[in-house]
């Protein structure tokens, strides 16, 4: 749908009134942000000098870690399609029949499960952006050190498609009326914001103690 758009296209639909693509949207393209820069920390790396005088264990983790961003990067946008087609399902739901009691319950019963569905999908991307931390640490501590900057960014790009994610499962959830899911999904949001930050900071740190060196 929009993961295999032209940078100039995409940007042309996110400002136009078309619903989708939107903040969802956004917050996916981010955490695949997030992976690219990674990636690319990694491929700087690999067959320099510094890397070559690594031991086997480290130059393993690399590979591995380079590998994993490239395929959660692909899950990112796969992830911001989704978003898409969730978002105009709810859209088409608020567009079913009213007519009669029966059509009133089925409608209202399609909107809460849109809302549902439309909020999973954003706090699918929060809950795997979360996890990206970890390959970001490793191409700040193990990536080339000419790079290092660009895993800060990752990081700060991780920590934006998170909050930005937890944004539109909120927009979602406020129409939610189970009070119980409600109270468990926000837990679990704050909780995925602040580990998140957690991690930003603390690659943050190791990116400027080098940078500053």
């Amino acid at each position: 749908m929009f993961k295999n758009l032209m940078i100039k296209d995409f940007v042309s639909e996110l400002s136009s009134s078309a619903p989708v693509p939107g903040g969802g949207g956004v917050a996916a393209l981010s955490g695949a942000l997030a992976c690219a820069l990674t990636s690319m920390v990694f491929n700087l790396t690999t067959n320099k000098k510094a890397f070559n005088e690594y031991d086997e264990e480290k130059k393993k983790k690399v590979f591995e870690t380079l590998e994993s961003s490239a395929e959660n990067l692909d899950e990112f946008l796969d992830l911001m399609d989704k978003d898409a087609e969730e978002f105009l399902s709810l859209i088409g739901a608020f567009k079913l029949s009213k007519n009669s009691e029966e059509q009133k319950k089925l409608r209202e019963q399609k909107i809460n499960e849109g809302y549902k569905n439309a909020l999973f999908v954003p706090l699918t991307i929060a809950e795997k952006a979360v996890k990206i931390y970890e390959y970001i640490n490793i191409a700040a501590v193990l990536g080339n050190k000419n790079a290092v900057s660009d895993a800060g960014v990752a990081a700060i790009m991780l920590q934006s498609a998170i909050e930005s994610a937890v944004l539109n499962v909120n927009i979602n959830l406020a129409s939610i009326k189970d009070e119980e899911y409600k109270e468990e999904i926000s837990k679990k949001c704050k909780n995925i914001i602040d580990v998140g930050m957690i991690n930003k900071n603390k690659i943050m740190d190791i990116v400027n103690s080098i940078i500053n060196a």
